[in-house]
């Protein structure tokens, strides 16, 4: 889970303000965590705790009501209910906190399940389960099998996405939140890298919904390939001392 954080400190200074430059400076004082983090460590203090997905997630976001970014305004309103209530959405939030699932769950069925299950809490748009399922599958595939990247993208994603899923995917600098968008360009760019810092760099450099999709494309690297233990320690400085102690138990308890 903690490629997704890295992926989503990474981008987070460049959100609303893209950059191009794949030599960007990876962490300085403009970074912080996001929504994406807080939703990502509800999720496996979930599973930690054997509590519903909702009641982790929301109190975690209730905990934190004024993330870095902001969360959308749908997702603002469900952690301000005192019953919320999933609203249809197929925002890319589905994928993007699904990754402590892959790794918490061994069965490709139950994975699929818990990751839909994360999902609609909020997000039980059919597009919004068919992202969390597609990336948390993907996760779960390149850290127990030894096939090329490339195989296990294109196997997922023909799966969920179609032959054609690399045809059509979102322009560089277009900011796009639905799964359908960023889901399909996640597993593209991931293709492209050669090692998990790599990954990172090419989606914050793509532009669009930055911290987001380096969230993603972090926690599918992260199945792959070893992340250097510098950019690790750096990305728990971002930290407060209630999540570093989720990241800490959670890599304790399923790594």
């Amino acid at each position: 889970m903690i490629g997704a954080i890295i992926g989503d400190i990474a981008g987070s200074r460049f959100e609303f303000n893209n950059t191009s430059d794949y030599d960007f400076e990876m962490f300085t004082p403009a970074c912080g965590f996001t929504d994406d983090t807080i939703c990502t460590v509800g999720v496996a203090d979930a599973i930690l705790r054997k509590e519903t997905y909702m009641d982790s997630v929301h109190r975690w976001c209730r905990r934190y009501p004024n993330p870095m970014g902001a969360y959308g305004s749908s997702f603002a309103s469900w952690v301000r209910s005192g019953n919320p209530q999933p609203y249809g959405s197929f925002g890319n939030g589905a994928a993007m906190r699904v990754a402590p699932i892959a790794w918490a769950f061994d069965d490709e069925a139950e994975v699929v399940r818990e990751a839909e299950a994360s999902a609609a809490i909020s997000h039980n748009h059919p597009e919004g389960l068919k992202g969390a399922a597609a990336v948390a599958l993907g996760i779960l595939r390149l850290r127990q099998q030894s096939a090329p990247v490339e195989e296990i993208a294109d196997g997922v994603m023909n799966a969920y996405y179609g032959a054609d899923w690399e045809k059509h995917l979102v322009p560089e600098g277009l900011f796009d939140v639905t799964c359908q968008g960023c889901v399909p360009l996640a597993f593209h760019i991931l293709k492209c890298a050669t090692d998990f810092e790599d990954a990172v760099r090419k989606a914050v450099a793509y532009g669009g919904d930055s911290d987001t999709l380096g969230a993603i494309v972090g926690s599918l690297a992260e199945g792959r390939w070893r992340i250097p233990a510098a950019i690790v320690e750096k990305a728990l400085t971002y930290l407060p001392d209630e999540m570093k102690d989720v990241v800490k138990q959670f890599d304790e308890t399923f790594r």
